[in-house]
C-alpha cells in the first residue's frame, strides 16, 4: 500500500533546537563518491566526525574505499530512481539517527535532473529520521529557473525542467523546511563554479570554499551556522530568487512533489 509522503508528517524523537549537541556530529552526504560530496566528507572525517558516504552502485563504491577505511560508513542507491531513494533513506535509519543530511548530489544534464536533483532531495527529507541540520546544494543558476510547475514530469521521462529550474525548485524545498520544521536548521548553499567534474576543469572559483560553507552549516555551533532559511554563498547570506521566499510557490512545489511521490491508489 502506498502511502503520501509529506513533509507535515510528525516523527518521534525529535532533536529540538537549542539542545546542545555533542561535539562531534554524525553527517550523511549524497553523491560523495567524487566532487563536492567527496571533499567534504574527507575534511569532516579529517576533523573527526562520523561520517555516512553515498554511492550510485555497488561498482561506485570503489570510489569510497579510501573513506571507508578511514570510518565511513556507505549506503548505496540511484537516486534517480525513486525506489532506489526509498531504501537510501532506509540504509541510513538502520545505521541510526544523523545530525545532518548534506544534500549533495545533482546532474547538470539529460532527462534525469529533476528526479536526481530535487525528487530525491525531496524524498530523503522526508523519510529519513529528521536531523538537526540540512544542507541543500542550490547554484547560482537558480536564478534563472522557472517559477512554474505546469506540465512539468518529475519521473524523467520527459526532460521539462532545465538545471537552473531544478535549482530553483530545491533552493525552494530548503526554505520550506526551515519554515515547516522551525526546529531544524535547513539551509541552501550555492558552492561557486569549482573545478569538480560537474563544473569543469576550466571552472575559477576555489575548490575549498566550494565544500566549506556546507561543513560549516552541518556542524558548526557559532551563532551564524545555526540559523535557517537561507542562501549561502561562501559563508555569506545571499538574497535566493524570489519566488524561493514565497510561500505560495513553496506550498504548490511540496504538493506535487508529495503527489507524485507517493500518488493514491
Amino acid at each position: 500500500m502506498n502511502v503520501m509522503v509529506r513533509l507535515h508528517s510528525p516523527y518521534d524523537a525529535v532533536l529540538l533546537a537549542g539542545v546542545e549537541r555533542r561535539q562531534m556530529a554524525r553527517i550523511f552526504i549524497t553523491g560523495s563518491a567524487d566532487g563536492l560530496g567527496q571533499a567534504a566528507a574527507q575534511t569532516l572525517l579529517g576533523d573527526g566526525h562520523e561520517v555516512i558516504v553515498h554511492a550510485r552502485s555497488a561498482e561506485r563504491l570503489a570510489a569510497v574505499n579510501d573513506l571507508i577505511g578511514r570510518g565511513a560508513s556507505a549506503v548505496v542507491g540511484d537516486l534517480a530512481d525513486q525506489d532506489q531513494t526509498r531504501a537510501v533513506a532506509d540504509q541510513v535509519n538502520h545505521l541510526g539517527r544523523v545530525d545532518a543530511v548534506i544534500h549533495n548530489a545533482g546532474i547538470y544534464s539529460g532527462r534525469q535532473i529533476l528526479p536526481v536533483n530535487i525528487v530525491a532531495p525531496y524524498l530523503l527529507t522526508a523519510l529519513i529520521h529528521r536531523p538537526q541540520r540540512l544542507v541543500y546544494l542550490s547554484s547560482g543558476s537558480h536564478y534563472g529557473g522557472r517559477a512554474d510547475l505546469a506540465d512539468v514530469d518529475w519521473s524523467g521521462q520527459r526532460k521539462t525542467g532545465s538545471y537552473s529550474d531544478s535549482k530553483l525548485f530545491v533552493t525552494t524545498l530548503a526554505v520550506a523546511v526551515a519554515r515547516i520544521w522551525p526546529d531544524v536548521y535547513s539551509n541552501a548553499v550555492d558552492p561557486g563554479w569549482v573545478p569538480t567534474k560537474m563544473g569543469g576543469p576550466g571552472a575559477p572559483d576555489d575548490l575549498r570554499l566550494g565544500h566549506l560553507t556546507q561543513e560549516w552549516l552541518a556542524t558548526s555551533d557559532e551563532p551564524e551556522a545555526r540559523s535557517s532559511g537561507g542562501y549561502w554563498f561562501h559563508q555569506r547570506l545571499r538574497t535566493p530568487h524570489p519566488a524561493v521566499r514565497s510561500t505560495h510557490f513553496q506550498d504548490k512545489l511540496l504538493a506535487a512533489l508529495a503527489s507524485f511521490t507517493a500518488p493514491l491508489t
